[in-house]
């Protein structure tokens, strides 16, 4: 199989549309700003602070179980501070219900998911930080759709909530659990919605009632090469995993692949990665989807090789999930394992990912594109 023809980059969609913003909600805010919302709806600062510990600690899910808020004003902050940012659409399950895929429609009609990966020793949560995504990427269902608009923070966090909820409640298969680890893998380019995404990392990892309290390295965004933010993250002081979508080490192939590649190359991303590691002392993640003849050659497994070895980095081989209709497809078994042997080689640490999911239209975006209009 030959190689695919260039894309063209002014396909790639950097800045989402404008669109109508969701309703304020507490997760979007900071503590101080939560006590000046309360404050500016007459009632006392301390209320953002009860309000808070119930939806990041309590995870409570309705006004009604607010017993220490007077009965008088629970709807009322609830509406104001706590509305509903998420209503699900359809959930389904494999791997004997420890994995739970849903899809989500947003105030506007747009539709996101959100995957829940219990495993014996954690609990994964997969998030969306985009309505579709604006990178292009012909093997991607997600990128095949297009961009709609950016998520806000809430909206984010509102999907990791709603799996705290579930496996508190006891609802997946190995009794009540918390949320350990969260990957922004889901659906859009995490770098392209910066502001938000840095919001919802913040939620992620204050301690409670401020936020959820989950360890940082529990945490992992992902980009497929926005070297600017990826600079900016480097600056954060948020020592959460990096992984960088790279598919393709050569410049050639990954113009195709990965169009923004036309704008920063493999050695400008590996650069800023490189840098990432070096200031966080967080080993970063190389996320590579094994293509049947594409990507999958031992040469371009030994230029990979070279360019890793000796690096602070980790390579995470992902077989492909296929979309219905994509002439892009999964490795053979036999290049895949010599890929390995080849990286390996080299001495770069590298495992295949967990093919979770793969009978639940697990590839992010095929849920989506399959539900009916609203």
């Amino acid at each position: 199989m030959s190689e695919p023809q260039s894309r063209n980059a002014a396909q790639l969609t950097l800045v989402a549309p404008r669109r109508a913003k969701p309703q304020r909600h507490l997760a979007d805010m900071t503590m101080a700003e939560r006590r000046a919302a309360v404050a500016e709806l007459g009632e006392k600062p301390f209320r953002a602070d009860q309000l808070s510990r119930h939806y990041f600690a309590k995870l409570t899910a309705s006004p009604e179980q607010m017993t220490d808020l007077p009965g008088g004003i629970r709807e009322r902050l609830a509406s104001q501070l706590m509305p509903s940012l998420l209503t699900p659409v359809r959930e389904i399950a494999c791997d004997g219900g420890t994995t739970r895929k849903t899809l989500w429609r947003l105030f506007d009609g747009s539709l996101v998911e959100s995957v829940l990966m219990r495993y014996p020793d954690r609990a994964t949560m997969c998030v969306s930080s985009q309505a579709g995504c604006g990178m292009n990427c012909p093997f991607c269902a997600t990128g095949q759709a297009g961009l709609t608009r950016n998520m806000s923070t809430a909206e984010i966090v509102e999907q990791v909530v709603a799996g705290a909820r579930a496996l508190a409640a006891g609802e997946v298969p190995g009794g009540p659990g918390r949320v350990s680890n969260i990957v922004f893998m889901g659906m859009g380019e995490p770098m392209a919605n910066y502001k938000a995404v840095i919001g919802a990392v913040h939620r992620f990892v204050d301690p409670s009632p401020e936020g959820l309290g989950i360890s940082a390295r529990g945490i992992t965004v992902s980009t497929v090469g926005l070297v600017p933010a990826i600079e900016k993250l480097a600056g954060e002081g948020l020592p959460v995993t990096l992984a960088v979508s790279l598919h393709a080490p050569d410049d050639e192939l990954r113009d195709t692949l990965v169009p923004i590649n036309t704008r920063w190359k493999v050695a400008e991303v590996l650069g800023a990665a490189w840098e990432y590691a070096a200031k966080t002392k967080r080993r970063v993640s190389i996320e590579y989807a094994l293509i049947k003849d594409v990507n999958d050659q031992e040469w371009r497994a030994d230029l990979l090789g070279r360019l890793l070895k000796g690096k602070l980095v980790h390579v995470n081989l992902i077989p492909l999930n296929p979309t219905p209709g994509s002439k892009w497809t999964a490795s053979r078994p036999e290049d895949e394992r010599a890929f390995v042997r080849r990286l390996e080689f080299h001495g770069v640490a590298v495992t295949v990912r967990d093919t979770r999911g793969r009978e639940i239209d697990g590839a992010c975006g095929q849920l989506a594109a399959a539900a009916p209009e609203a």
